[in-house]
């Protein structure tokens, strides 16, 4: 048993509400423990240069609100640019989520997630993701009903989750109190195939054996089940 109560392959407790607010095409708070998260999806009639012809585009934005954390931490807009933590993350979630739709189906539009940390206790990146898919998938839900899309581009459902070694054990979904002193901590995005969109995992306080990887992605794979089939009971079928 951990801290809380929760056996080592066990998630969180899960809560997500939609339509949070009311002017974005897509409006998720997705709570997972203490961490709160509130995710928005905008839709703008327009790409970015790199982006081809006739082509749509998915990206994100990440913040920490400065008492999502145990001390106020300064806005990013203080110092004139996104802290480099931030910056990452934002592209780790943007990529997941490009990961899920076919651009070509979007049509020339950008779709922004902005994802706003509330309260942080860790795994707020792989909230966003979580939480952000649910957006996503409400604002094309709504581009389709309103005839501008012919089609839904989703693709496929995504979600995040961490897992790491604490102790020398493998436990999933690490909240602060465990991710603050974990020995290696990884985070997976994955589709509802089960195929992996992204691993980020590192030896914080110490090297990790590939069967020890394994057995975290094996962790991860179960959380992500989990999660999908959450995002399945909001969404229904895409």
């Amino acid at each position: 048993m951990r801290k809380d109560g929760r056996k080592f392959n066990e998630l969180r407790p899960v809560k997500i509400t939609t339509g949070f607010v009311k002017f974005a095409e897509g409006s998720v708070l997705i709570e997972c423990g203490d961490t709160k998260v509130l995710c928005n999806a905008s839709v703008e009639d327009r790409v970015p240069p790199h982006v081809r012809p006739g082509h749509g585009w998915v990206t994100a934005e990440y913040s920490m609100l400065p008492r999502a954390n145990r001390e106020r931490s300064r806005r990013d807009i203080d110092k004139l640019k996104l802290s480099s933590r931030s910056a990452e993350i934002q592209r780790l979630i943007g990529r997941s989520l490009r990961a899920a739709v076919d651009m070509e189906a979007l049509g020339e539009r950008t779709i922004t997630i902005d994802c706003d940390v509330l309260q942080g206790d860790g795994g707020t990146r792989t909230a966003s993701v979580t939480g952000g898919f649910i957006a996503l998938a409400l604002a094309c839900r709504k581009l389709v009903e309103e005839g501008y899309i012919g089609r839904n581009p989703i693709r496929h459902f995504v979600s995040g989750v961490s897992a790491g070694i604490v102790d020398d054990t493998a436990v999933l979904d690490l909240p602060y109190s465990e991710d603050s002193r974990a020995q290696v901590d990884l985070n997976c995005i994955m589709n509802e195939l089960g195929e992996i969109i992204e691993i980020q995992g590192t030896g914080e306080g110490r090297a990790f054996t590939v069967r020890e990887q394994q057995e975290l992605l094996e962790l991860c794979a179960k959380g992500n089940r989990e999660l999908i089939a959450k995002q399945r009971e909001i969404l229904g079928r895409l």
